[in-house]
Order: structure tokens, then sequence, then C-alpha cells
């Protein structure tokens, strides 16, 4: 099965029913949804800064598991130095959770669903797919 790693603005939007997710869905479907160690970092965070319940907190776990996590090693380490060093010598630096993404897709070598795609522009050898994408 195809595999995609898929970005935290996506995965959010699927699981708040937000209207954006549609424009991602040909990415997603018939595809194995693979989300980065950081990806659920930031949305464990999110639920935290906006105050969810014990509830909206089980129904988000219940939905990630649709997702595999993939989880740092050495390996990954070394993919996340190499994208964040070349995205700042390309003079497009990238944030430190959005260089664990691009190198989780990057050591799986696969394509990363991103509302974001500009986040990613610095770091060569990644295929990203956005609204925008065929």
């Amino acid at each position: 099965m195809d595999a995609v790693v898929v970005d935290t603005d996506v995965i959010s939007f699927v699981f708040k029913k937000d209207s954006r997710a549609r424009l991602y869905r040909r990415h997603l479907v018939g595809k194995q949804g693979l989300m980065s160690f950081m990806t659920l970092a930031e949305l464990d965070w999110w639920a935290l800064r906006s105050g969810w319940g014990a509830a909206r907190k089980r129904k988000l776990q219940g939905f990630l598991v649709q997702f595999t996590m993939i989880p740092f090693d050495r390996r990954l380490c070394q993919h996340w130095a190499a994208a964040t060093q070349e995205a700042r010598l390309a003079g497009r630096p990238i944030q430190c959770a959005d260089a664990w993404i691009a190198a989780t897709a990057l050591q799986l070598n696969a394509r990363l669903v991103t509302n974001n795609p500009a986040d990613y522009a610095g770091v060569s050898g990644l295929t990203v797919l956005s609204s925008t994408s065929p």
C-alpha cells in the first residue's frame, strides 16, 4: 500500500471536519497514513492549549489509531539535522517541528501531505503534496 506522511495541519482538518479536509481526500484515500512523533506532540499541545476535556481528548486518541506513528531513532535524527541545515543554507529556514516531519518523510521515502508547502521549500528530495497538487 502506498504510504504518505500526513502533516499536523491536515490531520487536524480531518479530525475537526474542517471544510479544507476535502482538499486532501485524494491524497489520503487508499493510502497508509503515517505521522511523525512530532505531529502527535503537536496535537497533544493543541488539546492542552485549547483546554479540551477528557472526552474530546479520547476522541482524538481514537481518531489517531488510523495513522501509524513513526518514532524517532538515530537515523531520523540524522535526517532532521540534514533537513534543518539544508533549509538554512538555502535561505529557507525550517521550524524545528516541521523539520522532524520532513525528516520522517525523507527517511521513509514517502510523500508529505501538508497545507503549508512553503514550510518545506528549503528541503530537497522531499515530495510535497498540497491542496493544489494533482
